[in-house]
């Protein structure tokens, strides 16, 4: 009786690849979180009473990021100056998707804006701006693939502090915990504690190169 041939073993399944342009956020069925650093007298006060406060200057353009490790690079871990309150945002997913269909990309793309004045026009008339910029790791280097981040001004930035916003939570200690993880060299235990991310179900945005 013949020995049976053993199977070959099977090849193990590339790593799915993650799109250069793709929004990747925690979110719910109805809310999505975002990040901000503030100075602490602005911080403090919007995390404890969940909504910003008066000194919040709802007139100026306001950037809010969906990826923490993104807001860990621009914040240096809640490290900088005036950035040391770091905020984890939740808004409706109605507001954020309004900001998205509405929103010009903040810079030239060629394929996207039919030439440089439609795209001046465009961003002219756009309560909201986006810049995808990249994504980064632990250590903050840059990766291959980019982070979504979205300015809002005039009634977009007045609707996300007075009607959008669901709750606000101070991530500063967080954010400080897995700094310290990473300064030890201890990543796996950093990386069990970032906020889970996924990717946002947006749909196809042409008109922000996505």
């Amino acid at each position: 009786m013949s020995e049976a041939t053993p199977a070959a073993p099977t090849a193990a399944a590339p790593a799915p690849v993650t799109p250069r342009h793709q929004i990747r956020a925690a979110h719910t069925a109805t809310t999505v979180t975002v990040y901000q650093a503030y100075a602490p007298h602005l911080g403090v006060p919007a995390a404890r009473d969940g909504r910003f406060p008066p000194a919040w200057k709802r007139e100026r353009m306001t950037w809010i990021k969906p990826s923490f490790l993104w807001m860990m690079y621009r914040c240096g871990w809640a490290a900088k100056a005036d950035q040391e309150t770091v905020l984890a945002v939740e808004i409706s997913r109605e507001g954020f998707d309004s900001a998205l269909a509405q929103a010009c990309l903040s810079h030239y793309v060629p394929g996207v804006h039919a030439d440089r004045e439609a795209w001046k026009a465009s961003l002219a008339g756009s309560p909201a701006r986006v810049q995808w910029d990249p994504e980064r790791d632990l250590h903050l280097n840059a990766l291959p693939h980019r982070s979504l981040q979205l300015g809002l001004s005039g009634p977009a930035s007045r609707a996300y502090a007075d009607e959008w916003t669901v709750s606000i939570r101070d991530v500063t200690p967080l954010a400080r915990e897995i700094h310290g993880l990473v300064r030890a060299g201890d990543v796996e235990a950093a990386r069990a504690l970032l906020p889970a991310e996924t990717p946002y179900p947006a749909g196809p945005l042409p008109h922000l190169g996505a």
